[in-house]
């Protein structure tokens, strides 16, 4: 079975560390005297979160969890967005053909949109709904960082929508900071 727990108990700690020291990343990850390690799934994200929102401001929250990529299929979507992108001449070409929006993307005003349906992270299976976006922001970090190696510049991420905090859809918005094509 695909150890998701450990991965994303391993990733938080590692993005937390970052920011502060390995005593607050213990501390956001296992709770006061290790008690969340017995938690279930669904109880750990939500304590894990609260955890996090209370030790750091909104934005360094959002940062943290930008930093929690797990990594999961990037290969395989690199290479479906960089033969979209080879196929393409501009965004409008990339994000609205067929393949595309297939993969849920499209193109609207020049702004590239990435949305899904169902909610693509396995650790919030049984999680009826989250009170904020901030689990959700590794997905904005996951897409910043396969945009930005197949567009070649940076790139803005933004959550617009999570079903798991109520919306219909989950919805990103994907704006380069560079030019893409010639």
């Amino acid at each position: 079975m695909f150890p998701i727990r450990k991965i994303q108990e391993k990733v938080v700690f590692a993005a937390v560390s970052s920011a502060s020291d390995a005593a607050t990343a213990q501390e956001i990850v296992y709770g006061q005297e290790d008690r969340a390690k017995s938690e279930k799934d669904a109880d750990w994200v939500k304590s894990t979160m609260h955890r996090l929102e209370n030790r750091f401001d909104q934005d360094a929250a959002k940062r943290i969890r930008m930093n929690c990529q797990c990594g999961y299929g990037m290969d395989e979507k690199l290479t479906l967005l960089n033969e979209l992108k080879a196929a393409a001449t501009n965004m409008e070409e990339f994000g609205n053909t067929d393949r595309a929006k297939t993969a849920g993307m499209y193109c609207e005003d020049g702004i590239l949109y990435l949305q899904f349906p169902f909610c693509p992270c396995p650790m919030l299976a049984e999680v009826d709904r989250l009170a904020t976006y901030t689990w959700c922001q590794c997905t904005t970090g996951y897409s910043q960082v396969l945009f930005e190696q197949v567009f070649g510049c940076p790139v803005e991420v933004e959550l617009l929508q999570s079903i798991k905090a109520g919306d219909d859809i989950c919805l990103m918005s994907i704006i380069p900071c560079g030019q893409i094509w010639e």
